[in-house]
């Protein structure tokens, strides 16, 4: 079981921490090395992103107010951190001080990173739907956390460019770069959405500040523009409406479909969730898009089924059409286009 955990937390360092976090980078080093946080990490729910979970747990307990040393490293809580290179003396005796309250964290919550910036590929995606049905777009998210992306329509996008694309009067403003060789053609209009609807084990209501307080935690302490990110599009979860249901989004899908009028195109995505789903959850999930298509037309948009790269299925009349959209970055900072 440690040496399992320990190859994660150095996957995590090499392939997503790497020119993105520093700190993080180098605390996953050590700690793929230290047999007691490896087993302290073990107490975390199965199928749970072992490294984001712990991480989360700390920064949380931190941004609760746990005076300790530590939190001088993170830059999320002081303007001038120390260097990272001391960090794991501290992180592992913050770890050894408050492990009870680390193991509950790890038992009971989940990791539900709400990451604003992948709406900037979800936007041409439901362009590229919409310019085929014509018809407004009902939205069902699965692992909806906040239903931060749900919105996607009501927020502003720029893409390497001084070109403005979606909602011009929005003040969450996404930028992301466009990589490879096909060049991704944007439209200036919005498609309509008919409703939106978010499923989750355990929905996050932004209203309530330990749930608030623990999506912040989930943003590594570096990321400052994705935590600004995040608090503006709070705003407009607040000031929209949605429709967030606790349960199983695979089991619910059939139910849910049934309720949506087939005037609606119905969009099923999720965007980072299917690495947490078993494989026979990941199976029966495409079953249920394909029974459904059958009688109805149905988008889904999905990653980390087969493979890490952004998919979008779909049945029109029965007929059934797969399609890889491209490789994204877990952040949205930037992806590639092959539609």
């Amino acid at each position: 079981m440690k040496k399992h955990i320990s190859e994660k937390f150095r996957n995590f360092a090499i392939k997503e921490c790497k020119g993105s976090s520093e700190l993080y980078e180098t605390l996953s080093i050590s700690i793929s090395k230290d047999d007691e946080i490896l087993q302290l990490a073990s107490m975390a729910r199965e199928g749970q992103p072992i490294p984001n979970l712990l991480f989360g747990a700390v920064h949380y307990l931190l941004l609760k107010g746990k005076n300790h040393k530590l939190k001088e490293y993170y830059p999320s809580m002081v303007e001038a951190p120390s260097d990272v290179e001391d960090s794991f003396f501290y992180f592992n005796d913050f770890c050894q001080q408050y492990s009870g309250e680390i193991i509950t964290i790890l038992k009971e919550k989940s990791v539900q990173t709400n990451e604003v910036r992948r709406c900037a590929y979800l936007f041409p995606a439901f362009q590229f739907v919409y310019d085929i049905v014509k018809k407004p777009l009902a939205l069902v998210e699965i692992g909806t956390s906040a239903g931060l992306q749900l919105l996607w329509d009501q927020y502003s996008y720029s893409y390497g460019t001084n070109q403005i694309y979606g909602n011009e009067e929005s003040n969450v403003h996404i930028s992301s770069k466009i990589v490879g060789k096909n060049r991704l053609i944007m439209k200036d209009s919005i498609p309509p959405v008919a409703s939106r609807i978010g499923v989750d084990l355990q929905t996050m209501d932004v209203n309530n500040q330990e749930n608030y307080l623990w999506l912040n935690a989930l943003i590594w302490p570096n990321h400052h523009e994705r935590r600004v990110l995040f608090e503006k599009a709070v705003h407009y979860v607040k000031n929209n409406t949605l429709t967030l249901i606790e349960g199983d989004g695979v089991g619910l899908l059939k139910q849910l479909s049934e309720r949506i009028s087939k005037d609606y195109t119905l969009c099923i995505f999720h965007t980072h969730v299917a690495n947490q789903m078993p494989i026979e959850v990941k199976t029966n999930l495409l079953e249920q898009v394909k029974s459904i298509g059958s009688d109805r037309e149905i988008f889904h948009i999905y990653n980390n089924i087969q493979d890490s790269r952004l998919h979008l299925d779909y049945y029109l009349n029965g007929e059934e059409s797969k399609n890889v959209i491209g490789e994204t970055d877990g952040h949205g900072r930037w992806f590639s286009w092959e539609l």
